[in-house]
C-alpha cells in the first residue's frame, strides 16, 4: 500500500473515530500516530517526534494568546457586560418589529468583540436574551435560531481565537487579520438583523412588541457599555498601532475585563476561581486538538498528500475560482460533522498550499488574509448547521420548551444569509481587504 493511499484512507478512519464519540483531538492523535507507523514501519521516530512536537507546540509564545482571550471572555461574562450590551441594544431596537431579536444579535456582536469564542458568546447571550425573547412572545424557533447565529459572531469579530490559530498556521500578521475581519463581521451582524426583519414580516405571529424606551433611558443604557468599547478599542487598535504585541494586547484585555468585573462585583463568591478553572479546561481542550492536529498533519506531510493534491489540482487546469468554490463547499460539508477549530487545524495545512499557487489577482499576503476570512465565515456557518451545529445545541439546551427540529428550522434563514454574504465576499475581495489596504 502506498503512502498516499494510507493518507487517503486515514480520513474515513478519522471520521469513524469521531462518530464513535472519541474526542476529536485524540482521534487525530491516534490517526497521526498509527499513520506515521505505517509509513515509517517502526515506532522509534514517532516517539521521538511526539517528544519534540509536544514541547515545541506548547512552549510557543504565540499560543499564550489563546488562554488570555478565553480569560477575557470569562471575565466579561461574569462582570455583567453581556447584560449591559443587551440592555443597550434592546433600548434602541426592542420596540421595532423583531427588535428584541435584533438587539440580541447586536449584543452578540458587542460581546464577541471582547470574547473571541463562538460557543461562549452563544451560551452567555442565551442566558441573558432568551428570557426576554420569551417574555415578549417570540417564536421558539426564531429565538433560538437568532441566538445561535448571533453566537457565531464571537469568532468573526476580532479578537478571534480561530483567527489566531489561522495566523500561526499560515504565518500571517494577526493584526492585519483582525482588521480584515471587521467589515465582514459588521456585514454579518447587519445581515442577521435584515434576516430577522424579513422573517417577522413573512410571519408576523413569530414576534411580539415592547414599548419604546425614552431617549434619556437609551442614552443612559448606552453609557453603561463604555467599558466594553474601551476594552475593544484598546486591544484591537493597540495591536494595530503597535503599542503592544497581540499577546500583550490579550493580556491587557484580560486585565481590563478582570478589573471591570471586580468593580462590578462579578468576581465574588468564588467566581474568580471559576473563571480561571473554566479557562484552564477550555485551554486544555484546545491544546489537545492542536497537538492531535500537529501529529496528524506531520503524518500527512510525510505521506506527501498535500504536495500531491496541489500538483494534481494544478495539473487538471481547473480555474482558481472553481478550486476555491470546491474548497468552500467542502468546509460547509465538514461543518456538519466537525467543530470549527478542528476543521481549521485539519484542513488549512492541506488546502492553503493548493490555493496559494493559484492566481486570484492578489499579492500573497492579501490572498492569505482574504482566504482566512472566507474560511472563518464558512466555518462559522458550520456552527449553525445540523447535525453537529454546536451553537444550536448550546442554545436549545437552554430552551427546554423548544424542540430541536424547530431550532434547526429557525436557524435556516440565517444560514441562507451566511451563504449570500460568503458569495459577496468571495466575488468582491476588496470588501474584506479595504481596511488593510487603507491603513497599511
Amino acid at each position: 500500500m502506498s503512502n498516499l493511499t494510507i493518507a487517503l484512507l486515514s480520513f474515513p478512519v478519522l471520521l469513524v473515530l469521531i462518530f464513535g464519540r472519541m474526542p476529536i483531538g485524540l482521534a487525530m492523535l491516534v490517526c497521526g500516530f498509527f499513520g506515521n507507523w505505517l509509513v515509517l514501519g517502526r515506532f522509534t521516530p514517532i516517539l521521538a517526534q511526539m517528544k519534540t512536537l509536544t514541547f515545541t507546540t506548547f512552549s510557543s509564545y504565540s499560543l499564550s494568546i489563546i488562554p488570555l482571550f478565553l480569560l477575557m471572555g470569562q471575565f466579561a461574562a461574569k462582570g455583567g457586560m453581556s447584560q449591559a450590551l443587551f440592555r443597550a441594544a434592546n433600548g434602541w431596537l426592542g420596540h421595532r418589529k423583531g427588535g428584541v431579536a435584533m438587539a440580541a444579535i447586536g449584543a452578540c456582536a458587542g460581546f464577541g468583540a471582547i470574547c473571541g469564542s463562538s460557543i461562549a458568546t452563544a451560551a452567555t447571550m442565551g442566558k441573558v436574551a432568551l428570557p426576554e425573547l420569551k417574555r415578549f412572545g417570540y417564536d421558539g424557533g426564531l429565538a433560538t435560531g437568532a441566538l445561535a447565529a448571533g453566537g457565531t459572531l464571537g469568532i468573526l469579530i476580532p479578537p478571534s481565537v480561530i483567527l489566531v490559530i489561522y495566523a500561526i498556521l499560515t504565518e500571517q500578521n494577526i493584526a492585519k487579520l483582525f482588521l480584515a475581519a471587521v467589515v465582514p463581521g459588521v456585514l454579518a451582524m447587519l445581515g442577521y438583523m435584515l434576516t430577522i426583519a424579513i422573517y417577522v414580516r413573512l410571519k408576523p405571529e413569530a414576534s411580539g412588541l415592547r414599548d419604546k424606551a425614552p431617549m434619556a433611558e437609551r442614552l443612559q443604557l448606552t453609557l453603561d457599555v463604555w467599558p466594553v468599547l474601551l476594552v475593544f478599542f484598546l486591544v484591537v487598535f493597540g495591536i494595530y498601532f503597535g503599542w503592544f504585541t497581540p499577546t500583550e494586547g490579550a493580556a491587557i484585555g484580560a486585565a481590563g475585563t478582570g478589573l471591570i468585573a471586580l468593580l462590578n462585583g462579578g468576581l465574588k463568591d468564588g467566581a474568580l476561581g471559576e473563571a480561571i478553572r473554566e479557562t484552564a479546561v477550555s485551554t486544555g481542550m484546545i491544546f489537545l486538538i492542536i497537538l492531535g492536529a500537529g501529529v496528524y498533519n506531520a503524518f500527512l506531510a510525510l505521506s506527501q498528500l498535500p504536495q500531491e493534491a496541489a500538483a494534481w489540482v494544478v495539473g487538471q487546469g481547473f480555474s482558481p475560482w472553481t478550486v476555491l468554490t470546491v474548497i468552500l463547499l467542502t468546509y460547509l460539508a465538514f461543518g456538519c460533522v466537525m467543530d470549527s477549530l478542528s476543521m481549521i487545524l485539519l484542513t488549512v495545512p492541506i488546502f492553503f498550499p493548493i490555493v496559494s499557487g493559484l492566481d486570484f489577482g492578489l499579492t500573497p499576503d492579501e490572498f492569505a488574509i482574504w482566504f482566512g476570512i472566507l474560511i472563518l465565515i464558512v466555518v462559522e456557518v458550520g456552527l449553525i448547521t445540523p447535525p453537529v451545529g454546536l451553537n444550536l445545541f448550546v442554545i436549545n439546551s437552554m430552551a427546554k420548551d423548544t424542540p430541536m427540529i424547530r431550532t434547526f428550522k429557525g436557524a435556516a434563514p440565517f444560514v441562507a444569509s451566511d451563504i449570500v454574504r460568503t458569495t459577496i465576499l468571495t466575488v468582491f475581495p476588496a470588501i474584506t481587504l479595504f481596511l488593510v489596504r487603507w491603513l497599511y
